[in-house]
C-alpha cells in the first residue's frame, strides 16, 4: 500500500510563519525552478532557489536558516519576475535572513556574508544611506582583516568614489521608523 503525504499534510511551522508574516503562499510553489535558472548568483549558493522554497516546505528550518543561500541573495527580483505563481521569492529571502538573525543561526564556517549584511544595514540606518568608507573600515575591523583595502583605498577617494565623510541625508528619522517597524 502507498501512502501519498499532501502538502496540507506536513504544514511545516516555518512555512505558517512565513505565509503569515509575508503573505507569501510557499505552499503553491511547484519547483518549476525558473526562480533559480534566472538567479544570477545561484552558483555560489549552496542550495537554489527553488530547494530553499522546498526545504521550507518540509519544515527543514534549521538548514534553511543555517544557509549561505539566503545571505548571498542581491535581492534582485529575477526569481520574483519569474516565477509562474507570483510568489515573490525576494521577500522570502530577506524574511530568511532576520529570522536567522532573531535566531542567531549563521551559516557553518561563514562569518563574513552575515557580517557584512549587518554591517551594511546598520550603516543605512545610522546615515539614511551608503556610507561606503565606514563600511569598509567597520567590516575589515570586525572581520579582522584590518589593512585589507587599505592600498585602494587613496585611489578610490581620489577618484571620488568614496568620501571620507559620511553623506549629508534629509529626513534620516524616517530611515530609522522603517527599520524600527522591520524588526531589524
Amino acid at each position: 500500500m502507498k501512502v501519498f503525504i499532501s502538502q496540507e499534510t506536513i504544514r511545516s511551522r516555518l512555512q505558517d510563519v512565513l505565509e503569515k508574516e509575508c503573505g507569501q503562499k510557499v505552499r503553491q510553489c511547484y519547483q518549476c525552478g525558473k526562480c533559480s535558472a534566472g538567479c544570477p548568483i545561484s552558483f555560489e549558493m549552496d542550495y537554489l532557489p527553488n530547494q530553499i522554497i522546498r526545504m521550507i516546505q518540509l519544515g527543514m528550518e534549521k538548514k534553511v536558516l543555517s544557509s549561505r543561500t539566503i545571505w548571498l541573495c542581491a535581492s534582485c527580483q529575477v526569481c520574483t519576475a519569474r516565477c509562474p505563481r507570483e510568489i515573490d521569492i525576494a521577500e522570502i529571502m530577506d524574511f530568511l535572513r532576520r529570522r536567522a538573525y532573531k535566531k542567531q543561526i549563521l551559516p557553518k564556517g561563514e562569518i563574513g556574508i552575515p557580517l557584512f549584511n549587518k554591517i551594511f544595514l546598520k550603516n543605512i540606518e545610522s546615515f539614511g544611506r551608503l556610507y561606503e568608507m565606514g563600511l569598509i573600515a567597520m567590516f575589515n575591523l570586525l572581520s579582522g582583516k584590518f589593512f585589507k583595502d587599505f592600498s585602494i583605498a587613496p585611489k578610490m577617494f581620489l577618484k571620488q568614489k568614496i568620501g571620507i565623510l559620511p553623506p549629508k541625508v534629509k529626513n534620516k528619522n524616517e530611515v530609522k521608523k522603517i527599520f524600527k517597524k522591520s524588526g531589524f
